[in-house]
């Protein structure tokens, strides 16, 4: 399932600081680390990745398999404001914004590695 954050006024550089926290992560490990969180950006993250779970909710879904897949941010637009400085000039100050894209998944079983068992021939060390 998928929801969607568009134009959020937080630079990417800053949002993308919470969302590599949740990558990967089951939904309630996802809400504890959201929860306790200082960014700012938790709260918004936090209420995208409910959405993302109502959406899975309506499709039938079932909550205890879901995986935070991926959390996309890219960037959004960049208003253009301009700081007076000496001599009459004039520099630009860029307010960045966000879109985010939170994609649910259902968790993969975890598979056992196989080892490689020494041959006959070889003398264990």
């Amino acid at each position: 399932m998928k929801a969607t954050l568009s134009n959020y006024r937080q630079s990417p550089r800053k949002v993308r600081l919470i969302t590599e926290l949740v990558k990967g992560k089951s939904i309630a490990d996802a809400f504890t680390a959201l929860t306790f969180s200082d960014k700012r950006a938790s709260a918004p993250i936090e209420k995208l990745l409910r959405s993302a779970v109502a959406n899975a909710e309506q499709a039938g879904e079932s909550l205890n398999e879901l995986v935070v897949e991926n959390i996309a941010v890219d960037k959004g637009r960049v208003a253009k404001t301009y700081m007076p400085r000496a001599f009459g000039r004039a520099s630009t100050i860029r307010k960045r914004s966000s879109h985010v894209t939170v994609t649910l998944g259902k968790a993969k079983p975890k598979t056992a590695r196989h080892t490689k068992a020494p041959s006959a021939g070889q003398k264990k060390a």
